[in-house]
């Protein structure tokens, strides 16, 4: 097994294996990352072949410290930097233009590269230890759930990667947000683990991208991502229990009482959207894991966190509906 817990010794083999072109699956304070060399245009080709990622869709470049941007981008504003310097490290992904360092693939051919600074101390040691910005998407297949444990990552891709460092569980639990800084107005391409709220008053008004192709600027733009093997649905306000289907339930705060759901999840007894968020991959995992036919899915407020838990739960949905 490839899982080894995070010790210095272990740091420093996984840096010396990112630094040999191969592949690391690693915890940051948002999702597990796959990563790779992001200056290795080859290696990168490699988190491609193992998610089996179309290679339209970019990669996020993670940064150890401000020292790197100079070389990744050939524009980092004062917009920027005030953003940077208030929200890294944290869950927030710029998208600003790039330099010639940056290899095509990292940005699927675009001019524009995504870059953070994860607020996990595991990533930023490896970064330091690897001494290089490591490319890394969520250490999953893609279009499926996202890995919030190292044993979630150990169980869809395991045979594929070199070494997966145990972190623990992520503590923010959905993916950075991205806010894309090329144009006048910034743009807000995925919602995340940082609550738009929090960024206006630094970033100005912020637009909401609505992707109109199939060519995405980010990633986790696609209709359908972040989603279960098993069929998923959300309740509405004509549910009617399914008798002939063995059925989960992913609940917000409190089960639907008296029907007879094969298994529930909670997100928040408390009804927190940060536990909600930190808990919603790994109640995904579990309900996938249970055998079910379909999974009925509660929507959450639309508020702070919860614009992000509701764009990965309509893209776990896809295009399915309850009938």
């Amino acid at each position: 097994m490839n899982l080894v817990s995070a010790t210095p010794a272990s740091l420093q083999l996984a840096a010396e294996i990112i630094r040999n072109g191969n592949l690391v699956a690693f915890p940051t304070e948002t999702v597990y990352g796959l990563g790779a060399d992001a200056l290795n245009a080859t290696a990168c080709a490699k988190i491609f072949a193992a998610k089996n990622r179309p290679y339209f869709d970019p990669l996020i470049v993670h940064l150890a410290d401000l020292s790197w941007l100079e070389k990744l981008s050939a524009q980092f504003d004062e917009r920027a930097r005030r953003l940077a310097e208030k929200f890294w490290p944290g869950p927030l992904t710029l998208v600003v233009p790039k330099t010639g360092l940056v290899p095509d693939i990292v940005t699927a051919g675009l001019p524009n590269v995504a870059l953070r600074m994860p607020n996990h101390p595991l990533a930023l040691e490896l970064l330091r230890a690897a001494q290089t910005p490591i490319a890394a998407p969520s250490a999953n297949p893609f279009g499926y759930l996202s890995p919030t444990t190292a044993e979630h990552v150990a169980e869809q891709l395991g045979n594929k990667i070199d070494l997966i460092l145990d972190g623990g569980p992520c503590p923010i639990g959905v993916e950075s947000t991205i806010l894309d800084l090329t144009e006048e107005k910034p743009r807000l391409l995925r919602p995340g683990g940082l609550p738009l709220e929090m960024l206006e008053p630094l970033a100005g008004r912020i637009e909401i991208y609505q992707s109109d192709s199939e060519r995405p600027l980010a990633p986790g733009q696609l209709p359908s991502h972040y989603a279960p093997r098993t069929p998923a649905a959300f309740l509405n306000a004509d549910f009617k229990f399914p008798a002939d289907q063995k059925a989960g339930l992913l609940a917000f705060q409190t089960p639907i009482e008296n029907l007879p759901f094969a298994k529930i999840e909670i997100l928040s007894p408390a009804g927190d959207l940060a536990e909600a968020a930190a808990n919603l991959f790994s109640c995904l995992h579990r309900l996938d894991r249970a055998g079910l036919q379909i999974i009925f899915v509660e929507p959450v407020p639309e508020a702070g966190l919860g614009s992000a838990i509701m764009d990965r739960l309509r893209k776990a949905v896809g295009t399915r509906q309850v009938e």
